[in-house]
């Protein structure tokens, strides 16, 4: 029987995130210390542990058939290679930054200076696209010393709290993209496997799908239940119960977990009572 094979970090926050989904969506994986392969048990699921940088070769060679990547490695590295589902963690942004002394008016700012980066063909084709000249040096490594050491004038690196920038006296000037963990695709997968990745990413849109929303339960006059209807309209439509207490009903709704706040005052405005809002480990539509 095939296996899907799935390339995931080896180390790090992605890995770890990468892990946790994997396990949100019911599959288990037994990986014992310093193992770079390991077989799911109760899905045809191959997992290969591997540096973040190597993992876009692998999808084009063929090698895996997918991956868990940030979108900024794709960007560098992954030309042909597409990402059908953002997973919505490990999000951060590449970014210019330059010393906190020095100041920074407009992108012409960067004509003529050297700039550190571990992303050259990303940094590359942002100053083709604004006409901007520069020089960059390619650094693997600790990206953030190059100003300090007068490698170089500005870095251009991934940012997430940007806490590493300030205690090494730089401070964020310009996004070049935002980033977050992806579903990536290899170009070379079979029609076999392609099938496996489609029950992956149903499972991984269910998860996903439920981060999203809240469970809501509340009781209310039956003269109100139109209007809050129309405020917690769920799936489809909210489910609604009759309660023992005469003139009431219980209303069950689906609501999306950042707009559940800017409803509740019209809730109890509208006499809704007992409201209750649970978490949701699954939602298939």
């Amino acid at each position: 029987m095939s296996k899907l094979k799935i390339a995931i970090q080896k180390s790090g926050r992605l890995y770890e995130d990468s892990m946790l989904l994997l396990k949100a969506v019911g599959i288990a994986v037994e990986n014992g210390r310093d193992q770079l392969k390991a077989s799911a048990q109760n899905f045809p699921l191959e997992v290969l542990y591997l540096r973040n940088g190597d993992i876009p070769q692998y999808l084009k060679d063929g090698v895996v058939d997918a991956a868990i990547i940030g979108e900024n490695i794709i960007a560098e590295k992954g030309n042909g290679i597409s990402a059908i589902e953002k997973l919505g963690f490990s999000k951060c942004r590449v970014s210019v930054a330059i010393p906190k002394a020095e100041t920074f008016n407009s992108l012409n700012d960067l004509n003529g200076k050297r700039i550190a980066t571990s992303y050259p063909y990303t940094v590359n084709q942002f100053l083709n696209r604004n006409n901007i000249e520069a020089n960059i040096h390619v650094i693997n490594g600790s990206v953030e010393i190059a100003p300090n050491i007068g490698l170089a004038d500005a870095i251009v690196d991934i940012v997430s709290s940007g806490s590493t920038l300030f205690k090494n006296g730089l401070k964020e000037v310009q996004v070049l993209m935002q980033s977050q963990a992806v579903l990536a695709v290899s170009p070379k997968i079979s029609i076999e496997t392609s099938e496996i990745l489609a029950r992956l990413q149903f499972r991984l849109q269910s998860v996903l799908k439920a981060k999203q929303n809240k469970y809501v339960l509340l009781n209310a006059p039956n003269n109100k239940l139109d209007s809050i209807s129309k405020l917690l309209p769920g799936m489809n439509s909210p489910t609604i119960l009759p309660l023992a207490k005469e003139g009431w009903s219980s209303l069950h709704s689906v609501i999306n977990k950042n707009e559940f706040w800017e409803v509740l005052d019209e809730l109890k405005e509208l006499g809704a009572e007992g409201i209750l809002v649970c978490p949701i480990e699954n939602m298939v539509s």
